[in-house]
């Protein structure tokens, strides 16, 4: 399809509501993306028309429902091109997606084992490796970053050894943009046998991603970052390694058959499963990925790349304010400070104008660290943006830079 941002617009009914007086500016996307309609619409629908509990059902309802809810693990293995739609595992967010993994290798690694994760990570993709590695006494080592906050791929390969099980990178730094070398670093990894796990929160909603074509082991993604509802993502894994780990919850779908004496699991995706998924957020995340291959991933990528551009050109006329981040190869997340502001009175200050951007860690406190400073305010701009809200943000920052100096 053509690209019209004025069209799209019209997609999104929060686009026309007004904060204290003005139009929403929406520019937290990369925190939580905004919901099309039509995926608004397939949640009432699930509930007005087919709301039913999934498999073994053999009533009408339950068919339906879960034909539906089968039919987004479809959408999803075909658009990132896993090979086996059971690779796929429906979960609550990236956050339980990683959780899963790291309980899985809990028994499977030891103190002669170490694991590699990089300085960018959202806490997400941290906390469940210590908790990890605090129970098995696996040695967890850190990928550095550099002034510019890009990963130290010589240190990484210098960090990486016959030891190293498992590496953890997230493919686009949610604080920062920067795409990840993940294509350089999956392929070390297995130089070495080391397993790998890519955190796609940030990058699924900006481009293309192919599981076979990367061989990436593991694979995360929100369902709220790509035009979905909140609550549910997904895992991606290779069959075989899937196999190969236990389950991270016990409960009913996850089963083959019980006994008081054992139970043993069902087979994939169900056995990662347990209890009563988020149906109708599963079914809304198939209409989102739909809604957003009829726009185009090309045309988003080329649209957004555009956005930046123009945005990072206005801020860096703004006397004192510094970016964070400031690569080539990034997405459209802008992160940044003015001397002598708190970035959370800029935030504030802008929210009166009714602009909405994030601001404080980010959930990566060791970036903050990194960089020696409190937090940032961090605009992340989506193919529902406009450059005329570009400019708006402009003078706005400007007025905030005066009354807070």
């Amino acid at each position: 399809m053509n690209f019209n941002v004025k069209n799209i617009r019209k997609d999104f009914p929060i686009l026309k509501k007004k904060i204290n007086g003005n139009q929403l500016i929406y520019f937290d996307n990369a925190a939580t993306s905004q919901t099309p309609k039509c995926v608004i619409d397939s949640i009432s629908n699930y509930y007005n028309n087919y709301n039913s509990n999934i498999h073994r059902g053999v009533h009408s309802l339950s068919e339906e429902a879960t034909e539906e809810y089968e039919g987004s693990r479809e959408k999803i293995k075909q658009h990132f091109n896993a090979q086996f739609k059971e690779e796929i595992i429906f979960t609550s967010g990236t956050t339980h997606s990683i959780n899963i993994v790291s309980n899985g290798f809990l028994n499977q690694l030891n103190n002669n084992d170490e694991i590699i994760v990089s300085g960018l990570e959202h806490h997400s993709n941290i906390v469940p490796w210590q908790m990890m590695a605090k129970k098995n006494n696996a040695k967890l080592k850190v990928i550095p970053i550099d002034d510019n906050g890009e990963l130290k791929l010589d240190d990484f390969k210098r960090l990486i050894s016959n030891k190293t099980k498992l590496v953890f990178v997230n493919h686009v730094s949610n604080t920062l943009g920067i795409i990840n070398p993940i294509e350089e670093i999956i392929t070390v990894a297995h130089e070495y046998g080391a397993l790998v796990l890519i955190d796609g929160a940030q990058s699924a909603a900006h481009f293309k991603i192919d599981f076979q074509k990367l061989d990436v082991d593991f694979y995360t993604a929100s369902a709220h970052k790509l035009c979905g509802p909140t609550g549910v993502g997904f895992l991606f894994g290779k069959k075989r390694l899937l196999e190969k780990i236990d389950p991270f919850m016990g409960g009913g779908e996850m089963i083959s058959d019980v006994t008081f004496e054992e139970t043993t699991y069902a087979d994939l995706p169900h056995k990662f499963e347990a209890g009563t998924p988020n149906i109708s957020g599963v079914i809304a995340f198939g209409v989102a990925i739909d809604y957003m291959n009829k726009i185009g991933f090309d045309n988003i990528q080329k649209y957004e790349d555009e956005l930046l551009n123009y945005a990072n050109s206005k801020l860096k006329k703004i006397d004192g304010l510094k970016i964070y981040g400031d690569v080539k190869n990034k997405t459209s997340v802008i992160s940044f400070n003015i001397e002598g502001i708190h970035p959370y009175d800029i935030g504030s200050i802008l929210d009166k104008y009714g602009i909405a951007v994030r601001t404080g860690q980010h959930c990566t406190q060791p970036i903050m660290d990194h960089f020696k400073i409190p937090g940032t305010v961090r605009v992340s701009l989506s193919f529902i943006n406009t450059f005329e809200e570009i400019d708006i943000l402009f003078d706005a920052i400007i007025k905030a830079q005066s009354m807070l100096s």
